[in-house]
């Protein structure tokens, strides 16, 4: 992987760069759209890429451990043609979804011991099984296993659970060196700053990532139920370390304000179950805020979804259809609201490229948090 910094905001520290692998350009800022178990909910593969086009989109390795096995996946070649995708894809380690099932799994130095949440049946999650994992899986981008600390949190567990986070990184890339590409592309590991809403965990930990020297980095355990002034706090004192050659990527964030704050203080990857999850739910984001659609007042309004026309949805179909696509309980309703959901935030992390690399975008990310920041 190659990352190329081509410009950085002279009032912020948002930067536009260019990520290279071998399956093709990631144009950052980014916003990778959660495709959890072989696909983008909701969503089909000839959408995703005409419609919505994202460069890199993400797996989740939990959840394609259980479903459908690493084993089908390396009988179909990979996941990249097991779902026929032929653009970047991103997998995370599992430790998020092993931290969301904490009345079912125990965390010791081995590695976590859980239960499906499928059959309940017991399995094991080291790091060297999640690098077996994610190599078999096959993505260009794979992740460190960790442990999330959920928030609040206190602070002696927070400051043990990261030095295991570390030796468990440490494992991870000793493992790697052992364990084969199964499929011809080059993998990219990036570890996970830890350390929850502790400054001088933040810190160490971001210390101790960079000193790694690996190719990309991320920065996990936020977006965990802290309000927005802590994310922010810890991102700002994590990218003031983690080096500046390489992509830093915020895990789980967030909002479409979370995104343009985040980019500011430096970040250059996101992903978010938001856009997809809130779209089957009727919830719609708009450059000029969030929608209700299920609410009366869309009955008889007319106009389109988003005036801007972000995705084909937005000029093809009216307010008032997709309001009453969920009143009768219509499959299309969700499809719809989820690519107007996914195209608006790759809308907008594009549109804070273009401003970053026009050198104004300080001034449009203050107007567009104000612009966002109500429902309509």
């Amino acid at each position: 992987m190659k990352f190329d910094l081509l410009q950085k905001d002279a009032l912020s520290k948002a930067r536009a760069g260019k990520i290279t692998t071998d399956h093709g350009t990631i144009e950052t800022p980014i916003f990778m759209p959660v495709g959890t178990a072989a696909t983008v909910k909701g969503v089909h593969q000839r959408e995703l890429k005409e419609d919505i086009n994202p460069d890199i989109i993400l797996g989740n390795t939990y959840h394609l451990y259980l479903r459908p096995t690493p084993e089908i996946l390396k009988k179909a070649g990979g996941l990249h043609q097991f779902m026929n995708w032929d653009r970047n894809i991103l997998t995370d380690s599992g430790g998020y979804q092993v931290y969301s099932l904490s009345g079912t799994r125990k965390i010791k130095e081995e590695g976590v011991k859980f239960r499906s949440h499928i059959d309940g049946s017991t399995h094991l999650f080291s790091p060297e099984r999640v690098m077996e994992i994610q190599r078999t899986i096959g993505a260009d981008i794979i992740m460190a296993f960790d442990e999330c600390t959920p928030y609040p949190c206190d602070y002696h567990y927070a400051k043990r659970s990261m030095h295991m986070t570390h030796r468990w990184l440490d494992r991870c890339m000793q493992h790697l060196q052992k364990v084969p590409v199964c499929y011809g592309h080059e993998q990219t590991f990036f570890p996970i700053v830890q350390g929850s809403t502790y400054v001088d965990l933040r810190k160490q930990s971001a210390e101790y990532i960079a000193g790694v020297e690996a190719a990309g980095n991320a920065i996990g355990g936020l977006s965990v139920g802290e309000p927005a002034e802590e994310m922010y706090e810890m991102t700002e004192v994590v990218t003031a370390i983690l080096p500046e050659d390489k992509p830093r990527y915020l895990m789980g964030v967030g909002t479409p304000i979370n995104i343009l704050e985040n980019i500011a203080l430096g970040i250059d990857m996101f992903d978010c179950v938001m856009p997809t999850r809130n779209g089957r739910n009727g919830m719609l984001f708009t450059a000029y805020g969030t929608i209700n659609i299920k609410n009366s007042k869309w009955k008889d309004d007319f106009s389109a979804i988003d005036e801007m026309g972000i995705t084909y949805v937005d000029t093809y179909y009216t307010k008032a259809y997709l309001k009453h696509l969920f009143t009768v309980n219509e499959m299309l309703g969700r499809q719809i609201a989820t690519i107007h959901n996914l195209g608006f935030y790759l809308w907008l992390v594009r549109e804070a490229r273009k401003y970053i690399l026009a050198g104004n975008f300080y001034e449009w990310k203050e107007k567009m948090v104000k612009q966002m920041d109500r429902r309509l």
